[in-house]
C-alpha cells in the first residue's frame, strides 16, 4: 500500500492512502437491518434518507393538489370543484410546499447524508437529536394532516389576520403543526454548526470547506435565528384565536398589521433557508462537471453569509400596499436591492468557473444548466417587486405565483434534483438511466416554463393570484399553465420511476463515478457505517483537480481515537513513496 507521510511547521502525521472498495461488503445499508433498527437509529445517512422518503412523499400530495388547482382552472368558472374546496386547496398546497417540502428537502435530507461526510466525521455532533428532530418533523406533519381530515384551511400559507382569527377552517391544528415543526429546524440547524465547528477531519481548514458546506452553516444560522420568531408568532395566532387578546385582531384592538411584521420576518429569511442550500449543491456539481477549481471560493463562500444577514433586514417588502410610512418602504427597498448582489456574485462565479472547463453533459449538470436560467428569471422579476411603483402594480397578481416559483422551485427544487442525482450513486451504490435522466429533465424544463411563464404576462395585465374564476382573456394564459403543469408532473414522475428502478436494476456506481476530488467521494459506495474505515486526513482543497486523485485518499497511517485538530497539516508538504 502507497504510504505518505505530511509534515507541517506545528505537528507531523504519519498518513497512508486508503483507496475506497470498488465492491464493499459492509456498508451502513447491511449494518444494521429491519424495521426496528431504521426507526431507532441515529446513524444520519438513514435518517437523510427518512427525511427524503418524508419530503418526497409531501411533494407528491403537494404535487398533486397543485395538478388540481391547474385542472380547476381550465375554464373561467367552476370546472369540477366548488370555490371553498379551492381555496382549502391551494392554501394545503402553499403550507404542505413551503413547510414540509421546500424547507426541509437539502438541508435535512441531503444535507444531514452529506455534511458528516464532507467533513470527514463519523456522524453529526448529537445523534440522538438528530433523531429527535426527525420525529418532531413527523409530529408536526400529524398535526397538518389532522386539519386536512378536520375542516381543511382556507387562509392561505401565511395564515394572514385578521382572516384566520375568524375563520372557522382548522387554523389552530395547522399553527401547531407549524409550531412543532419549528423546533425541528432549530435543532437541526444547531447539530450542523456544532458538526462544522468541532468535527472537521485533519487538515480542513475554514479555507479548504467545501461551499456546500459554507451554504448549510449560512442556513443553519438562520434557521436558528429567525425560526423562534415564526413559532412565537403562531403562538400568538393561536392563543388570540383562543383566548381574544387583542394581538392581530382589530375588533378587539390589536394590528393586523403586526402578524405581517412577524410573519415575514421569519417568512423571507426562510426562502434564503430554501434557497441557499440549493447554492451549495450548484456549486459542488459545477466543478464537478467541469473538471475545473471553482472561481472565486471566498466570495462564494462569504455571499452565502452576506445572503443570510442581509435577508433578516427585506421583509418590509412584503408589505408595501399594507400601510408601511413612506422612509420605511424606500428604506426596504433599497435593502432588497442590496440582497441581489451576493446572489449575483455566486451566478457570475458558477459562470466563470464553466469558462474553459472540461464539462460533462451529465444528468446532474443539466439540472444545473436549468437551474441557472429559471433562478435568473426568478431573480430579476424579483427586481420588479423590490421596486415601489412597480409592486404596488404587481402586488397580489398572478406574477407574484410566478416569480415565487421561478426562484423557489426553479432554484431550489431543480438544485434538489440537481444535489439527488450527483449524490445517487453515493447513497444507494447505483447508478440510474442517464437517457431517462435527460429525457425527464427536459420534460421538466419544458413543463414548468409552460406552467410559469404565462402567469408572468397573466400578472402584469391584472389577473389577480388565488382567485377561483376569471374573465374570459385569461383562459388561453391559464390553460397553457395548465398543459404545462401536466407536462411538469409528467417528467417529476418519470425521475421518480427510473431512480427506483435504479435500486433493483442499476449498474453497480463504483466509489466515485463522476471521479470527484470531494472528500465523500473517497468513501465506498454505499458508504462504511461510520463513513469512513480510517480517520480521513486532507491537504488540498475540495476542487483542486489539477492535483492527483491519490493525494485525496489520506488516512492518518495509526489508530487515532479523535478527529485531530486543523492545524495538524497545515503547511504541510506530502512525499509519496
Amino acid at each position: 500500500m502507497a504510504t505518505a507521510e505530511v509534515s507541517s511547521n506545528i505537528k507531523k502525521l504519519q498518513v497512508k492512502r486508503f483507496k475506497p472498495a470498488e465492491d464493499p461488503k459492509n456498508t451502513y445499508l447491511t449494518d444494521e437491518k429491519g424495521l426496528w433498527a431504521w426507526l431507532t437509529t441515529v446513524d444520519h445517512k438513514k435518517i437523510g434518507l427518512m427525511y427524503l422518503g418524508a419530503v418526497a412523499f409531501f411533494f407528491l400530495l403537494g404535487g398533486l393538489l397543485a395538478l388540481a388547482l391547474r385542472t380547476e382552472l381550465w375554464t373561467p368558472a367552476k370546472t369540477f370543484i366548488e370555490a371553498d374546496t379551492y381555496n382549502q386547496i391551494f392554501t394545503l398546497h402553499g403550507a404542505i410546499m413551503v413547510f414540509f417540502v421546500l424547507v426541509p428537502s437539502i438541508p435535512a435530507a441531503l444535507g444531514n447524508f452529506i455534511l458528516p461526510m464532507q467533513v470527514g466525521a463519523k456522524d453529526v455532533a448529537f445523534p440522538r437529536l438528530n433523531l429527535a428532530s426527525f420525529y418532531i418533523y413527523v409530529i408536526g406533519a400529524i398535526f397538518t394532516f389532522i386539519a386536512l381530515f378536520n375542516n381543511g384551511l382556507d387562509t392561505g400559507w401565511t395564515f394572514y389576520t385578521p382572516y384566520s382569527t375568524t375563520t372557522t377552517t382548522s387554523v389552530i391544528w395547522v399553527t401547531l403543526g407549524v409550531f412543532i415543526l419549528g423546533f425541528s429546524s432549530i435543532l437541526t440547524g444547531t447539530n450542523f454548526i456544532t458538526t462544522i465547528h468541532k468535527l472537521r477531519a485533519p487538515g480542513i481548514t475554514w479555507s479548504k470547506l467545501p461551499l456546500n458546506i459554507w451554504a448549510l452553516y449560512a442556513t443553519s444560522i438562520i434557521q436558528v435565528l429567525a425560526t423562534p420568531v415564526l413559532a412565537i408568532t403562531v403562538l400568538l395566532l393561536t392563543m388570540e384565536r383562543f383566548m381574544g387578546l387583542g394581538i392581530f385582531d382589530p375588533a378587539n384592538g390589536g394590528d393586523p398589521v403586526l402578524f405581517q411584521h412577524f410573519f415575514w420576518f421569519y417568512s423571507h429569511p426562510a426562502v434564503y433557508i430554501m434557497i441557499v442550500p440549493g447554492f451549495g449543491i450548484i456549486s459542488e456539481v459545477i466543478t464537478t462537471f467541469s473538471k475545473k477549481h471553482i472561481f472565486g471560493y471566498w466570495a462564494i463562500a462569504l455571499s452565502s453569509l452576506a445572503i443570510a444577514f442581509i435577508g433578516f433586514l427585506v421583509w418590509g417588502h412584503h408589505m408595501f400596499t399594507s400601510g408601511q410610512s413612506a422612509v420605511a418602504t424606500t428604506v426596504f427597498s433599497f435593502l432588497t436591492f442590496l440582497v441581489g448582489i451576493p446572489t449575483g456574485i455566486k451566478i457570475l462565479n458558477w459562470v466563470a468557473t464553466l469558462y474553459k472547463g472540461s464539462i460533462e453533459m451529465k444528468t446532474p449538470m443539466l439540472y444545473v444548466f436549468i437551474f441557472l436560467f429559471l433562478f435568473s428569471i426568478g431573480g430579476f422579476t424579483g427586481i420588479m417587486l423590490g421596486s415601489l411603483s412597480a409592486d404596488i402594480h404587481l402586488h397580489d397578481t398572478y406574477y407574484v405565483v410566478a416569480h415565487f416559483h421561478y426562484v423557489m422551485m426553479g432554484g431550489t427544487l431543480m438544485a434538489l434534483l440537481a444535489g439527488l442525482h450527483y449524490w445517487w450513486p453515493k447513497m444507494t451504490g447505483k447508478m440510474y438511466s442517464e437517457v431517462w435522466g435527460k429525457i425527464s429533465a427536459v420534460l421538466v424544463f419544458i413543463g414548468f416554463n409552460l406552467t410559469f411563464l404565462p402567469q408572468f404576462v397573466m400578472g402584469a395585465q391584472g389577473m389577480p393570484r388565488r382567485y377561483y374564476n376569471y374573465i374570459d382573456q385569461f383562459t388561453p394564459f391559464h390553460q397553457t399553465s395548465t398543459i404545462g403543469s401536466y407536462v411538469l408532473g409528467l417528467g417529476l414522475f418519470i425521475t421518480l420511476f427510473y431512480l427506483l428502478h435504479s435500486l433493483w436494476r442499476g449498474k453497480k456506481a463504483g466509489s466515485n463515478p463522476w471521479n470527484s476530488r470531494g472528500l465523500e467521494w473517497q468513501a465506498t459506495s454505499p458508504p462504511d457505517f461510520h463513513n469512513f474505515d480510517h480517520t480521513p486526513v486532507v491537504i488540498h482543497g475540495p476542487y483542486d483537480y489539477h492535483k492527483p486523485m491519490e493525494e485525496f485518499q489520506l488516512g492518518l497511517a495509526v489508530s487515532h481515537n479523535g478527529h485531530g485538530e486543523e492545524t495538524d497539516v497545515k503547511e504541510s508538504k506530502v512525499t509519496t513513496n
